[in-house]
Protein backbone atom coordinates (compact mmCIF):
# COMPACT_ATOMS: atom_id res chain seq x y z
CA UNK A 1 0.00 0.00 0.00
CA UNK A 2 1.34 3.42 -0.93
CA UNK A 3 2.28 5.79 1.89
CA UNK A 4 -0.33 8.37 2.78
CA UNK A 5 0.55 12.03 2.15
CA UNK A 6 0.70 12.69 5.89
CA UNK A 7 3.15 9.81 6.37
CA UNK A 8 5.38 11.12 3.58
CA UNK A 9 5.33 14.64 5.02
CA UNK A 10 6.28 13.28 8.44
CA UNK A 11 9.18 11.32 6.91
CA UNK A 12 10.51 14.44 5.16
CA UNK A 13 10.27 16.41 8.41
CA UNK A 14 12.22 13.76 10.31
CA UNK A 15 14.94 13.64 7.61
CA UNK A 16 15.24 17.43 7.65
CA UNK A 17 15.51 17.46 11.44
CA UNK A 18 18.23 14.78 11.33
CA UNK A 19 20.24 16.72 8.75
CA UNK A 20 19.93 19.88 10.83
CA UNK A 21 21.35 18.05 13.84
CA UNK A 22 24.29 16.79 11.77
CA UNK A 23 25.10 20.16 10.21
CA UNK A 24 27.53 22.35 12.17
CA UNK A 25 25.92 25.37 13.71
CA UNK A 26 27.21 28.76 12.56
CA UNK A 27 29.48 30.36 15.16
CA UNK A 28 27.98 32.82 17.57
CA UNK A 29 29.14 36.27 16.55
CA UNK A 30 30.75 38.42 19.23
CA UNK A 31 30.01 42.05 19.86
CA UNK A 32 32.50 43.48 17.38
CA UNK A 33 32.15 46.88 19.02
CA UNK A 34 33.54 45.48 22.28
CA UNK A 35 37.12 45.01 20.97
CA UNK A 36 39.29 45.94 18.00
CA UNK A 37 41.07 42.56 17.78
CA UNK A 38 39.96 38.94 17.75
CA UNK A 39 41.42 35.47 17.32
CA UNK A 40 39.58 33.00 15.09
CA UNK A 41 39.39 29.38 16.26
CA UNK A 42 38.06 26.74 13.88
CA UNK A 43 37.25 23.90 16.31
CA UNK A 44 34.72 24.87 17.44
CA UNK A 45 34.33 27.85 15.13
CA UNK A 46 34.36 31.02 17.20
CA UNK A 47 35.81 34.50 17.61
CA UNK A 48 37.79 35.22 20.77
CA UNK A 49 37.99 38.88 21.70
CA UNK A 50 41.46 40.23 22.59
CA UNK A 51 41.28 42.95 25.22
CA UNK A 52 44.94 43.99 24.93
CA UNK A 53 46.96 43.33 21.78
CA UNK A 54 50.63 42.38 22.26
CA UNK A 55 52.30 45.03 20.13
CA UNK A 56 54.90 47.77 20.19
CA UNK A 57 54.62 51.38 19.12
CA UNK A 58 55.32 52.18 15.48
CA UNK A 59 58.11 54.58 16.48
CA UNK A 60 60.17 51.68 17.84
CA UNK A 61 60.28 49.88 14.49
CA UNK A 62 63.61 50.94 13.01
CA UNK A 63 65.16 50.27 9.62
CA UNK A 64 61.88 49.42 7.86
CA UNK A 65 60.64 52.87 6.85
CA UNK A 66 59.78 51.97 3.25
CA UNK A 67 57.95 48.79 4.31
CA UNK A 68 56.11 50.73 7.00
CA UNK A 69 54.96 53.46 4.62
CA UNK A 70 53.75 50.95 2.03
CA UNK A 71 51.68 48.93 4.48
CA UNK A 72 50.26 51.97 6.29
CA UNK A 73 49.18 53.56 3.00
CA UNK A 74 47.51 50.34 1.79
CA UNK A 75 45.74 49.80 5.13
CA UNK A 76 44.61 53.40 5.36
CA UNK A 77 42.98 53.25 1.93
CA UNK A 78 41.18 50.05 2.82
CA UNK A 79 39.94 51.41 6.17
CA UNK A 80 38.35 54.34 4.33
CA UNK A 81 36.59 52.14 1.79
CA UNK A 82 39.05 52.61 -1.07
CA UNK A 83 40.64 49.82 -3.17
CA UNK A 84 43.57 48.02 -1.50
CA UNK A 85 45.56 44.79 -1.82
CA UNK A 86 46.19 41.66 0.21
CA UNK A 87 49.76 41.82 1.51
CA UNK A 88 52.54 39.27 2.01
CA UNK A 89 55.34 40.41 4.32
CA UNK A 90 58.27 38.09 3.73
CA UNK A 91 61.96 37.88 4.50
CA UNK A 92 64.46 37.89 7.34
CA UNK A 93 63.44 36.57 10.74
CA UNK A 94 62.94 38.95 13.62
CA UNK A 95 62.77 42.12 11.52
CA UNK A 96 59.30 43.19 12.64
CA UNK A 97 56.92 41.72 10.05
CA UNK A 98 54.13 40.77 12.45
CA UNK A 99 54.94 43.73 14.71
CA UNK A 100 54.44 46.06 11.75
CA UNK A 101 50.99 44.64 10.99
CA UNK A 102 49.84 45.09 14.59
CA UNK A 103 51.39 48.55 14.87
CA UNK A 104 49.78 49.59 11.57
CA UNK A 105 46.38 48.46 12.84
CA UNK A 106 46.80 50.64 15.95
CA UNK A 107 48.08 53.64 13.98
CA UNK A 108 45.23 53.52 11.45
CA UNK A 109 42.63 53.16 14.18
CA UNK A 110 44.08 56.23 15.91
CA UNK A 111 43.58 58.17 12.67
CA UNK A 112 40.04 56.82 12.24
CA UNK A 113 39.16 57.83 15.79
CA UNK A 114 40.30 61.41 15.11
CA UNK A 115 38.21 61.40 11.92
CA UNK A 116 35.26 59.87 13.81
CA UNK A 117 35.16 56.87 11.48
CA UNK A 118 34.43 53.22 12.31
CA UNK A 119 37.55 51.43 13.63
CA UNK A 120 39.23 48.66 11.69
CA UNK A 121 39.07 45.14 13.17
CA UNK A 122 42.08 42.80 13.30
CA UNK A 123 41.39 39.04 13.23
CA UNK A 124 44.28 36.60 13.69
CA UNK A 125 43.95 33.12 12.22
CA UNK A 126 46.51 30.50 13.21
CA UNK A 127 48.45 28.58 10.58
CA UNK A 128 46.84 25.28 11.60
CA UNK A 129 43.36 26.79 11.05
CA UNK A 130 44.05 28.07 7.54
CA UNK A 131 41.67 25.53 5.97
CA UNK A 132 38.87 27.39 7.71
CA UNK A 133 39.80 30.71 6.07
CA UNK A 134 37.11 30.54 3.34
CA UNK A 135 34.44 29.97 6.00
CA UNK A 136 35.80 32.87 8.05
CA UNK A 137 35.71 35.15 5.01
CA UNK A 138 32.11 34.18 4.30
CA UNK A 139 31.12 35.05 7.87
CA UNK A 140 32.89 38.39 7.68
CA UNK A 141 31.20 39.19 4.37
CA UNK A 142 27.90 39.95 6.04
CA UNK A 143 29.21 42.10 8.90
CA UNK A 144 29.14 45.89 8.94
CA UNK A 145 32.82 46.31 9.82
CA UNK A 146 36.07 46.24 7.87
CA UNK A 147 38.57 43.51 8.76
CA UNK A 148 42.26 42.75 8.39
CA UNK A 149 42.60 38.97 8.63
CA UNK A 150 46.16 38.20 9.70
CA UNK A 151 48.19 34.96 9.70
CA UNK A 152 51.68 34.95 11.17
CA UNK A 153 54.52 32.70 9.93
CA UNK A 154 52.55 31.22 7.04
CA UNK A 155 54.23 28.47 4.98
CA UNK A 156 53.47 25.06 3.51
CA UNK A 157 55.53 21.86 3.50
CA UNK A 158 55.51 18.40 1.95
CA UNK A 159 52.07 17.10 0.98
CA UNK A 160 50.23 19.92 2.73
CA UNK A 161 47.27 20.89 0.54
CA UNK A 162 45.75 23.52 2.82
CA UNK A 163 47.26 26.17 0.54
CA UNK A 164 44.26 25.53 -1.72
CA UNK A 165 41.99 26.94 0.99
CA UNK A 166 44.12 30.08 1.05
CA UNK A 167 43.92 30.43 -2.72
CA UNK A 168 40.15 29.99 -2.59
CA UNK A 169 39.83 32.66 0.09
CA UNK A 170 42.07 35.14 -1.74
CA UNK A 171 40.29 34.66 -5.04
CA UNK A 172 36.84 34.54 -3.47
CA UNK A 173 35.31 32.11 -5.98
CA UNK A 174 32.20 33.20 -7.85
CA UNK A 175 31.31 35.77 -5.18
CA UNK A 176 34.72 37.39 -5.15
CA UNK A 177 36.69 38.43 -2.09
CA UNK A 178 34.62 40.19 0.58
CA UNK A 179 34.86 43.93 0.02
CA UNK A 180 35.21 44.46 3.76
CA UNK A 181 38.19 42.13 4.29
CA UNK A 182 41.89 42.04 3.45
CA UNK A 183 44.31 39.22 4.17
CA UNK A 184 47.80 39.98 5.52
CA UNK A 185 50.37 37.21 6.05
CA UNK A 186 53.97 37.02 7.20
CA UNK A 187 56.43 34.39 6.05
CA UNK A 188 60.15 33.74 5.87
CA UNK A 189 59.58 32.46 2.33
CA UNK A 190 58.73 34.62 -0.65
CA UNK A 191 56.69 31.87 -2.32
CA UNK A 192 55.47 30.30 0.97
CA UNK A 193 57.16 27.02 -0.02
CA UNK A 194 60.66 25.66 0.72
CA UNK A 195 63.06 25.69 -2.23
CA UNK A 196 63.78 21.95 -1.97
CA UNK A 197 60.07 21.18 -2.25
CA UNK A 198 59.80 23.26 -5.42
CA UNK A 199 62.92 21.66 -6.91
CA UNK A 200 61.62 18.17 -6.11
CA UNK A 201 58.36 18.96 -7.91
CA UNK A 202 60.30 20.10 -10.97
CA UNK A 203 62.62 17.07 -11.05
CA UNK A 204 59.87 14.44 -10.78
CA UNK A 205 57.19 15.98 -12.99
CA UNK A 206 56.42 15.22 -16.64
CA UNK A 207 55.99 18.95 -17.19
CA UNK A 208 58.23 20.58 -14.57
CA UNK A 209 57.00 24.13 -15.09
CA UNK A 210 53.34 23.19 -14.68
CA UNK A 211 54.06 20.98 -11.66
CA UNK A 212 54.99 23.91 -9.43
CA UNK A 213 52.96 26.64 -11.11
CA UNK A 214 49.88 26.08 -8.95
CA UNK A 215 51.83 26.26 -5.69
CA UNK A 216 54.18 29.07 -6.68
CA UNK A 217 51.26 31.10 -8.02
CA UNK A 218 49.84 31.25 -4.51
CA UNK A 219 52.03 34.24 -3.68
CA UNK A 220 50.76 35.97 -6.83
CA UNK A 221 47.37 36.30 -5.12
CA UNK A 222 48.93 38.94 -2.88
CA UNK A 223 48.90 42.33 -4.55
CA UNK A 224 51.65 43.58 -2.23
CA UNK A 225 54.96 41.80 -1.65
CA UNK A 226 56.85 43.61 1.09
CA UNK A 227 60.38 42.29 1.57
CA UNK A 228 62.35 42.50 4.83
CA UNK A 229 66.13 42.13 4.90
CA UNK A 230 68.71 41.79 7.65
CA UNK A 231 69.51 45.04 9.38
CA UNK A 232 72.88 46.77 9.50
CA UNK A 233 74.83 47.30 12.70
CA UNK A 234 73.76 50.95 12.84
CA UNK A 235 70.08 50.01 12.43
CA UNK A 236 70.41 47.38 15.14
CA UNK A 237 71.95 49.91 17.53
CA UNK A 238 69.19 52.41 16.69
CA UNK A 239 66.66 49.78 17.75
CA UNK A 240 68.48 49.22 21.03
CA UNK A 241 68.72 52.97 21.73
CA UNK A 242 65.05 53.43 20.92
CA UNK A 243 63.99 50.73 23.36
CA UNK A 244 66.35 51.99 26.05
CA UNK A 245 64.98 55.53 25.76
CA UNK A 246 61.35 54.38 25.73
CA UNK A 247 61.72 52.37 28.92
CA UNK A 248 64.06 54.72 30.76
CA UNK A 249 67.07 52.41 30.94
CA UNK A 250 69.88 54.63 32.15
CA UNK A 251 73.10 53.23 30.70
CA UNK A 252 76.13 55.04 29.35
CA UNK A 253 76.18 55.12 25.56
CA UNK A 254 79.52 53.32 25.30
CA UNK A 255 78.38 50.57 27.65
CA UNK A 256 75.04 50.19 25.90
CA UNK A 257 76.75 49.90 22.51
CA UNK A 258 79.36 47.40 23.70
CA UNK A 259 76.87 45.15 25.48
CA UNK A 260 74.37 45.29 22.61
CA UNK A 261 77.00 44.29 20.05
CA UNK A 262 78.28 41.49 22.27
CA UNK A 263 74.71 40.24 22.68
CA UNK A 264 74.19 40.19 18.89
CA UNK A 265 77.49 38.38 18.39
CA UNK A 266 76.53 35.62 20.81
CA UNK A 267 73.20 35.22 18.98
CA UNK A 268 74.83 35.21 15.56
CA UNK A 269 72.33 37.74 14.22
CA UNK A 270 71.19 41.35 14.30
CA UNK A 271 67.45 42.01 14.19
CA UNK A 272 64.64 43.76 15.98
CA UNK A 273 63.91 40.59 17.90
CA UNK A 274 67.51 40.29 19.07
CA UNK A 275 67.47 43.96 20.10
CA UNK A 276 64.32 43.41 22.17
CA UNK A 277 65.77 40.30 23.81
CA UNK A 278 68.86 42.31 24.78
CA UNK A 279 66.66 45.06 26.26
CA UNK A 280 64.73 42.49 28.30
CA UNK A 281 68.01 41.15 29.69
CA UNK A 282 69.34 44.63 30.39
CA UNK A 283 66.12 45.74 32.10
CA UNK A 284 66.21 42.62 34.27
CA UNK A 285 69.76 43.34 35.37
CA UNK A 286 68.83 46.96 36.14
CA UNK A 287 65.68 45.96 38.00
CA UNK A 288 63.42 47.92 35.66
CA UNK A 289 59.94 46.75 34.67
CA UNK A 290 59.16 47.09 30.96
CA UNK A 291 55.78 48.82 31.05
CA UNK A 292 54.11 51.20 28.64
Amino acid sequence: MADKPDDFSDLISRIAAALERLAPRPPALPDFDAADAFVWHSAPARFQAVATVNRIDMSLLKGIDRMRDTLVENTGRFARGLPANNALLWGARGMGKSSLIKATHAAINAELERERLTPLKLVEIHREDIEGLPALMNIIRGIAHRFIVFCDDLSFDGDDTSYKSLKAALEGGIEGRPQNALFYATSNRRHLLPRDMMENERSTAINPSEAVEEKVSLSDRFGLWIGFHRCSQDEYLDMVRGYAARYGLEVEEAQLRAEALEWATTRGARSGRVAWQFIQDLAGRLGVLLQE
